[in-house]
């Protein structure tokens, strides 16, 4: 048994570093539309491998009980030879990947040239499940939680792939304009392109999307932009009129090894370089190329007021503003208006810092860090998108421009606000000292700040919509009823369910809201496709727009519906409750929907040919 047992820990070792180096870091399949399949078999085969771990920790299986463990070793065979089958068809392992698969089938051979015969030995004794410990015991428990966490992880990924496309469920309303531009942007499946993009199609531009993930961005863009994953595949008579690079590594996450600094500078003045490299070779000459930077570049200044003019110093954050902001500046050599978007802390509801902010304060556990005197110059991502726009579109704004709202406050107020926002205390202090000994110098991100202002942005003429940090908050994490008196809200009219429950809304809406019309989608089939949604989509799930166009659908669809009915006003508050929210989401897409679609479409009647 000695044996068997150390091989199968010696298998899950291997299993785990292919999961992890492989599956996670190399070829990030949880991000991976295309990846659903395979990720579906990994779960299945962890939750496997789960049992048997814990099964094997703490137990014997004796006799019938016995060819239950086979069973599951069988399966889990069974739906490993599937998976080699899935990921040979789905994408290119790399040699890497392969090796480590030929040693790990080798090693299960070995596992199961043991453990064949020790569970037929087991099933010679009486039927029963014996108590027992061995040295492994631990060991297999550890390998056994692990392989559940991962089982649980995967299936999470794969709820969230194999829901509708973003696109679908966020659409987005291609704008017209007299004078549309074409726009290539870099970095764009990231949070701040997560907003800018749309808004940039939604007003009229044409959009060209440079990633290294093109799944995420025709998940999250659909058919309203041109996705490129090399810049040398563009022909020089292409006509791009402005630039936007936003793409580098996020500076906060690894420490700051020699590597991870090295990754931090490439990430950056490489994607820069081969923008500034294609605007050299295009026929036409690229006008405007706004390139993102950082308030880093100011490095640790204390309680100093630093506007464009100040200077910068010799940590690591200015030095990589520096580097990259001076790569920027061969597009002005080339003719092209520079701007160069020194951004603080970007907050959104859907991504940057704001969510990891907001949970431990969620969950009463928010804390001061060192002793919160230090400075947060922030900005609301609304905010910062218009001031993108602002740059492509103001002729006299050139240079360096602080992206951080007129009002930064100190670490102390930001988590005072957010806290009071959240309706939780503030009682918890991490010294400084501590943050600095496990971060080393990335801990200036977190204990010491810049204070700094939009000198530049403000003397030009921008008017920021949101200036103050409390108003800011509610504005992002409170569930506000929809703001509008006249909304068209499309649904499937073919499914029984949905009619009549559409219907007993309108009724609730047509005196408190006139304004509201509801649609059965096959009366107006073709009402959004400037979204690029067809009659198909509209009968899969709820759409409501709004009058000044902004549209929601799904679950979000009809918290939204709900919020204006005062008889259900409780439903939307209770769905908005965090897990909840995210727990409704979940139904909606991956079963109430599909099912009332796939009932409404069996009850509709054949269609009858007249040919």
């Amino acid at each position: 048994m000695g044996t068997a047992f150390t091989l199968i820990t010696i298998q899950a070792l291997m299993g785990g570093a292919d999961n992890l180096w492989h599956h996670e870091i190399t070829q990030r399949l949880p991000a991976r539309r295309s990846a659903a399949n395979e990720l579906t078999l990994h779960a299945l085969r962890e939750l496997l491998y789960a049992y048997v771990f814990l099964a094997l920790a703490w137990y014997r299986w004796q006799g019938a009980w016995a060819a239950l463990v086979g069973g599951v070793l069988a399966l889990e065979i069974a739906v490993t030879l599937v998976d080699f089958v899935v990921e040979d068809k789905t994408r290119h392992l790399p040699p890497s990947e392969r090796v480590l698969h030929t040693l790990m089938a080798l090693n299960y051979g070995a596992v199961l040239a043991f453990v064949v015969p020790m569970l037929s030995g087991w099933s010679k004794l009486p039927v029963a499940v014996i108590a027992t410990t061995h040295p492994f015991s631990w060991i297999f428990t550890l390998f056994g939680a692990g392989a559940l966490a991962w089982s649980v992880r995967n299936a999470i990924a794969v709820l969230r792939l194999r829901r509708p496309p973003e696109w679908v469920r966020n659409p987005i309303a291609a704008g017209h304009s007299a004078t549309p531009r074409t726009i290539l942007v870099s970095g764009a499946t990231g949070f701040i392109g997560g907003h800018l993009v749309p808004q940039l199609i939604r007003r009229g531009d044409k959009v060209i999307v440079f990633t290294r993930n093109p799944e995420i961005a025709l998940d999250r863009f659909g058919p309203h932009v041109r996705v490129i994953t090399d810049l040398d595949g563009l022909d020089s008579s292409v006509q791009i009129d402005a630039m936007v690079n936003l793409a580098g590594a996020p500076i906060l996450s690894m420490p700051w090894t020699k590597a991870r600094r090295q990754r931090l500078v490439a990430s950056r003045i490489d994607t820069t370089r081969a923008l500034t490299t294609l605007m050299g070779r295009l026929s036409s000459p690229v006008r405007v190329f706004v390139s993102a930077s950082a308030i880093g570049y100011y490095g640790i200044r204390g309680e100093e007021l630093l506007d464009e003019q100040a200077r910068p110093t010799q940590e690591f954050q200015s030095q990589l503003c520096q580097e990259w902001e001076a790569a920027a500046r061969a597009a002005a050599r080339l003719g092209a208006r520079l701007v160069r978007m020194r951004m603080g802390l970007v907050l959104g509801r859907d991504g940057g810092a704001l969510p990891q902010l907001a949970r431990p304060v969620r969950l009463a556990l928010g804390a001061v860090l060192g002793n919160g005197r230090q400075w947060v110059s922030w900005i609301h991502i609304d905010d910062l998108v218009r001031l993108f726009e602002f740059a492509l579109d103001t002729p006299r704004l050139s240079g360096a421009v602080n992206a951080v709202s007129p009002a930064p406050v100190t670490h102390r107020q930001f988590q005072a606000a957010l806290a009071s926002t959240l309706g939780r205390p503030l009682w918890l202090r991490v010294p400084a000292a501590f943050i600095r000994y496990a971060l080393g110098e990335m801990a200036q991100l977190l204990v010491d700040g810049q204070r700094v202002v939009p000198t530049r942005a403000l003397a030009v003429g921008f008017k920021f919509r949101h200036s103050q940090i409390r108003a800011t908050f509610a504005h992002l994490l409170r569930n506000e009823p929809i703001g509008t008196a006249a909304a068209d809200i499309y649904f499937n009219g073919e499914c029984p369910l949905c009619n009549a429950e559409m219907t007993h809304y309108a009724r609730l809406c047509a005196d408190a809201q006139p304004g509201f019309q509801f649609i059965a989608a096959a009366q107006q089939p073709d009402a959004l496709a400037r979204c690029g949604l067809r009659q198909e989509h509209l009968e899969r799930r709820v759409y409501l727009r709004c009058a000044d166009g902004s549209i929601l659908s799904g679950m979000p669809a009809l918290m939204a519906l709900w919020s204006t009915m005062p008889r259900y006003r409780w439903l939307s508050r209770l769905v908005g409750l965090p897990l909840l929210r995210s727990l409704a989401v979940t139904l909606y897409d991956h079963a109430i929907a599909p099912a009332l679609a796939f009932w409404a479409s069996r009850r509709s009647p054949p269609e009858v040919s007249t040919s």
